[in-house]
């Protein structure tokens, strides 16, 4: 795509302003780093553009403080404060489970994450938000928490203009094929290769 021209112009019967303006459903996958970090500098730039935002973290740790959610938080102060911006909201969704699945009731784990998508699919159907990034959300769906069939339908017909961007490893095939935009992060180097552990200001 050079210089941000698509190669082809769909015969459509839609104009440039309504296919530029179409709704964005992008999947970030892979086994590499950077699924997030990408996701989390769109959703600087729809802040930037005024797009109401919501992060909702699915297998995070409640306790995990990630640098992300307090600069976002600050970007909400700032549009509260100076009406700059957009609005922003950051939920972690779930009981503080990880993707290691070692720490508590798998089936209170799955419950968790089912509650937390129907809340989302509730704001989807409201158009609640403009921008939303569902962090690592496939590992719910690999796992059977969440059914693909029924995310797949309520992203597909989700009303206006909502944006999604959903990270994980793993993502389901019939969720790569739902998507406009996918993304595959493929590692060919980590500093844990050589044991170095995550470090602060990179990670998180």
């Amino acid at each position: 795509m050079p210089k941000g021209r698509p190669l082809t112009v769909p015969d459509d019967g839609l104009s440039t302003r309504a296919r530029r303006n179409a709704p964005v459903l992008a999947v970030h996958t892979g086994p590499g780093k950077g699924k997030s970090t990408a996701a989390f500098g769109m959703a600087l730039r729809a802040w930037n553009a005024g797009f109401d935002v919501a992060v909702f973290q699915f297998v995070k740790s409640a306790k995990w403080k990630v640098g992300e959610e307090s600069a976002f938080r600050a970007l909400d102060r700032m549009h509260a404060e100076h009406g700059v911006g957009g609005p922003v909201e950051w939920h972690k969704m779930g009981a503080g489970w990880s993707w290691s699945r070692k720490h508590g009731d798998e089936d209170d784990h799955a419950a968790a994450a089912a509650d937390g998508w129907a809340e989302i699919a509730r704001r989807l159907a409201e158009q609640r938000h403009g921008f939303y990034v569902l962090d690592e959300f496939t590992y719910p769906l690999k796992w059977g928490w969440v059914d693909t069939g029924e995310v797949v339908k309520a992203l597909l017909e989700r009303p206006g203009t909502q944006h999604v961007v959903i990270t994980g490893r793993d993502a389901p095939p019939e969720l790569i094929a739902a998507a406009d935009l996918v993304t595959e992060m493929t590692k060919v180097k980590h500093p844990m290769d050589v044991g170095r552990k995550g470090q602060k200001g990179l990670e998180w």
